[in-house]
């Protein structure tokens, strides 16, 4: 995966998240290994089970969450349940409310969710958080026979007023997806017709409308991902699709907007194209429910990491990129105590 630029506007500034917890990137060498153990005997197993709100079925968050769940049940005992959602708002919501103790969301989704704002302005939404994990990538995906190459296609033409609006899938309207791509729309000044569908769908409907078997289809989808998201890598063996570049628009939203925004790109080998092609990168926050035991919280953030060589090795490529010493940053969400209490007894 290309290195991001972390292209972050300015925020006030103060003590960050390692020099809270003490002890800085240079004692990290200390840290075991991960894969290599379960952990601490003396750390209590969780009392009873606890859920795990994911995302869309075929999604990078509903499988690297399985895997991972599956991990923590086999080295707690106890059962840690994942279950499919619409995505980060949605999670967000689940965990706030207690109908999940534990879920994935996107940074952006969280800081909205943390702050009362966007999406969130009813009011703000009560929870931790145990890690920052993978990162997210945006794909603008269109059909291998679209007539867009680009952004600029998009566009109503002034020259062409009986033009028909783009039909574009958004995601849900509970994911971290809707949020980003709405953001990508309005920053590109592209008026769209929006779809709210799951990623399954999403790609159905993109695949019958070339094929012609749905006129009423979609003709372009934004899907807010790990790379490779495999139902939309499947398409490339049968209509084929290609990525735009959102690169000018990413290095936009980075530089005015607050939210982990990062510009990036998406390599040529993920699946099967010409050329990488520059987007926008979001963080992937793991957050918990406030009133999540300490045991819960403590043997989560464990397992995802002594038992990371595992969750690679389990398909999960986008583990490789777990790193403790960055899973701290996910100021200004808080960490749990637990989280923090294992960061910091493993010199992080």
């Amino acid at each position: 995966m290309d290195r991001p630029r972390l292209l972050t506007p300015a925020r006030p500034t103060g003590m960050t998240r390692r020099s809270v917890l003490g002890l800085g990137a240079a004692a990290a060498s200390s840290l075991l290994l991960p894969g290599c153990s379960r952990g601490r005997a003396d750390e209590p197993a969780p009392a009873g089970s606890a859920t795990f709100a994911t995302g869309n079925e075929g999604g990078v968050y509903a499988t690297f969450g399985a895997a991972l769940s599956g991990l923590v049940s086999e080295v707690t005992g106890m059962e840690l349940k994942p279950i499919i959602t619409n995505g980060s708002v949605d999670n967000l919501m689940k965990v706030d409310s207690g109908k999940a103790d534990l879920g994935f969301c996107t940074s952006d989704a969280a800081l909205a969710a943390y702050e009362g704002t966007g999406i969130f302005d009813s009011g703000r939404l009560k929870f931790t958080a145990l890690a920052r994990v993978y990162d997210n990538y945006v794909h603008f995906v269109v059909p291998m026979a679209s007539p867009a190459s680009t952004l600029d296609d998009l566009k109503p033409d002034p020259k062409k007023p009986d033009k028909k609006r783009m039909v574009v899938s958004v995601g849900p309207s509970t994911s971290g997806t809707r949020v980003v791509a709405d953001l990508i729309l309005a920053t590109a000044g592209i008026t769209v017709t929006k779809r709210y569908l799951t990623l399954e769908e999403s790609v159905k409907q993109l695949k019958d409308k070339a094929e012609g078997k749905n006129p009423n289809g979609i003709d372009a989808m934004i899907w807010s991902g790990g790379v490779p998201t495999d139902p939309i890598k499947a398409l490339q063996t049968s209509i084929g699709f290609r990525l735009l570049d959102i690169g000018a628009v990413a290095e936009k939203i980075a530089l005015t907007r607050f939210g982990g925004y990062v510009v990036s790109s998406i390599p040529p080998s993920q699946y099967g194209l010409a050329s990488s092609v520059p987007t926008l990168a979001i963080p992937n926050y793991l957050v918990a429910t406030p009133r999540l035991s300490d045991s819960w919280a403590w043997w989560t953030v464990n397992t995802l990491f002594r038992r990371q060589n595992d969750l690679v090795n389990s398909n999960h490529p986008e583990a490789g990129s777990l790193d403790p010493r960055s899973a701290i940053a996910t100021m200004p969400i808080p960490l749990h105590p637990a989280a923090e209490r294992w960061y910091r007894n493993n010199h992080i």
